[in-house]
């Protein structure tokens, strides 16, 4: 027996023993490890002593039959996913077979691809099982900054690193796609930095006009401009002491680049229509889903300022890559909407959280906290069902990069392969190109022309 934990393990049962070594042979060239028995009894016996990601039984047996072995099962290892086999494919045979608590049911003659596709699907569904119980059971004893939730490696690495970034003074940009939480991570650098008792403010930077802009950071003196009627401090004078956020960095026109590099190297401002220099104390955290050091390259940004406002590079996340992160936030956010709109809705119904795990999550968070405020507001149970959810995750369809199977017809070309590889760093990195230049061990040109090339085939 191969005690390789690292491969799922299956527990095949029919009293031919033909059938079991057929089934045996098959899933073990797909990587899987199988124990087989004869008689229901021993396989019992066998799955208090071991840990199997799927029961695969024959319904029809002498003794205990596979209807009953599901029974049991349901009642001292519900956790573990089993599937029926019978000869005798009906739809009654069906209905036994779920009302006695199975994951699924497959007729024989068995097609073997069929099974396979079968089983795997139990497998993942006995994990994620695994994985909603281990959440649950670990309630909050996990490691936090602020109000960020989340227990991934990645963000247990992000909260290392804020440890670090929240006691220094140092400028920090913060990069990750939209909806990945940037502002609420500026916001807790900020909480327990030592300027936590002075003001934070933030301003969207793509949001404003160059004018504007230059107006709402500086200031500006009565009559400077048509509408100025009175004279105005700007953020930088309204964050003294405390912490400026300018989000959105990368839409800043060039021309106010070069006024806000003056700024910081010199730390003093000039309001507009003024003569006079203004001395500040302001912490400035920028913020970007941009490519920064792309915009660098293609002169859309410009380098001084860029090495200025990078002092502390954080990148966050996206929500795609922070595992089971995705069921913390999605409890968070139906507690915090049932609660707005009084309804008692408590969990998550089953095949919910594998339909939240299995999405990409475009939108980050924001997206999440919008999917459950539209869940909340539309059931009419207890609990967040399947049917609660919108088209697009209840349809989605994963498009992972798999190198699995040993059919030839399945098989791809090295170039197709590293197509399809090149586009899945970039979508693992939200589109930054230079950070999946360092990744693929290429530069970014290198990475243009490949796709490029590939589109133009």
């Amino acid at each position: 027996m191969n005690e390789n934990s690292d491969h799922p393990r299956i527990l095949v049962i029919d009293d031919e023993q033909s059938m079991c070594e057929l089934i045996e042979i098959d899933l073990r060239l797909r990587g899987l490890q199988v124990d087989w028995f004869t008689d229901a009894t021993q396989a019992i016996s066998a799955i208090d002593h071991n840990n199997y990601d799927v029961v695969l039984t024959d319904i029809r047996m002498p003794g205990t039959t596979g209807l009953q072995l599901c029974q049991q099962l349901t009642e001292f290892r519900p956790d573990i996913p089993v599937v029926l086999m019978t000869a005798f494919g009906s739809l009654e045979t069906a209905v036994s077979a779920m009302r006695a608590g199975a994951y699924d049911f497959i007729t024989k003659p068995i097609e073997m691809d069929l099974l396979a596709i079968t089983v795997r699907r139990a497998i993942d569904h006995h994990r994620l099982t695994e994985q909603v119980r281990l959440l649950k059971e670990s309630g909050q004893a996990v490691r936090s900054f602020g109000d960020m939730i989340g227990s991934s490696p990645a963000m247990q690495k992000l909260y290392d690193q804020l440890e670090r970034v929240a006691v220094s003074d140092a400028g920090v940009l913060i990069t990750g796609e939209s909806g990945t939480g940037k502002e609420l991570v500026s916001r807790s650098i900020h909480a327990h930095s030592r300027r936590a008792e002075k003001p934070f403010v933030a301003i969207n930077c793509a949001a404003l006009s160059e004018s504007l802009l230059e107006s709402e950071l500086f200031g500006h003196v009565k009559g400077a401009f048509t509408d100025a009627r009175s004279e105005r401090r700007g953020l930088f004078l309204e964050a003294d002491g405390g912490t400026l956020l300018l989000d959105e960095m990368g839409e800043m026109p060039m021309s106010m680049q070069v006024k806000l590099l003056r700024t910081l190297e010199e730390r003093v401002l000039r309001p507009v229509g003024s003569d006079k220099e203004l001395p500040f104390d302001v912490r400035v955290i920028c913020a970007t889903n941009r490519d920064l050091e792309s915009a660098v390259s293609d002169g859309k940004f410009r380098e001084d300022l860029f090495y200025r406002i990078n002092v502390i590079g954080l990148h966050l996340p996206p929500l795609r890559s922070r595992g089971t992160d995705v069921l913390r936030l999605a409890e968070h956010f139906l507690k915090q909407f049932s609660t707005a709109e009084n309804k008692h809705v408590t969990d998550l119904a089953e095949g919910v959280a594998e339909k939240l795990l299995q999405y990409h999550w475009p939108g980050n968070i924001r997206e999440l906290r919008n999917v459950m405020e539209r869940a909340v507001a539309l059931t009419r149970h207890d609990k967040i069902t399947v049917a609660d959810l919108p088209e697009k995750i209840t349809n989605y369809q994963s498009n992972q990069i798999l190198i699995d199977g040993l059919d030839p017809e399945e098989l791809v070309s090295l170039e197709e392969l590293e197509r399809r590889y090149i586009t899945h760093v970039l979508e693992a990195t939200g589109g930054n190109q230079s950070q999946a230049a360092r990744i693929l061990g290429l530069d970014r040109k290198t990475i243009y022309r490949k796709l490029k090339q590939n589109e133009s085939e």
